[in-house]
């Protein structure tokens, strides 16, 4: 095996280890995707249901209004929680984004260099096309 070979051999490795590394980047953006999806609608629900019950008017008395005054107070808080691990997983996310981006263009460019020296290759093994014959002896032959 020549050296054009081996080096086209290689780069098809390297390509496919470059394609591996890209499908693990996007299976990672799809959580991280996934995971901020969760949290933002979890921070909504939470959200909305501190409302709903900050609303309510219909306690009883001052402790059953004090409770409900806690309760609000604690999904609150938990929003606020919320809020924040949605914003940590929104930078995760873009972070994941950009890795997947950065490993598609590694691999493309493998891709690109695997398909020039496959060029390269094909182009040796070509057997060069001779001219015509070439006449010999005379016209009176």
């Amino acid at each position: 095996m020549n050296a054009d070979r081996k080096k086209l051999a290689r780069l098809n490795r390297l390509e496919k280890l470059r394609a591996i590394a890209k499908q693990t980047a996007a299976t990672e953006a799809a959580q991280a995707e996934s995971t901020l999806a969760q949290l933002k609608n979890l921070s909504e629900r939470t959200r909305r249901l501190a409302t709903d019950y900050a609303a309510r008017r219909d306690a009883s008395d001052g402790g059953a209004l004090h409770q409900v005054g806690r309760f609000v107070s604690g999904l609150q808080s938990l929003s606020s929680t919320t809020d924040g691990n949605a914003l940590r997983a929104q930078s995760i996310a873009d972070a994941k984004q950009q890795a997947l981006v950065e490993a598609e263009r590694r691999r493309a460019a493998i891709e690109d260099r695997a398909a020039a020296q496959a060029r390269v290759v094909a182009s040796k093994a070509q057997v060069p096309a001779l001219g015509g014959k070439r006449s010999t002896g005379t016209d009176l032959d």
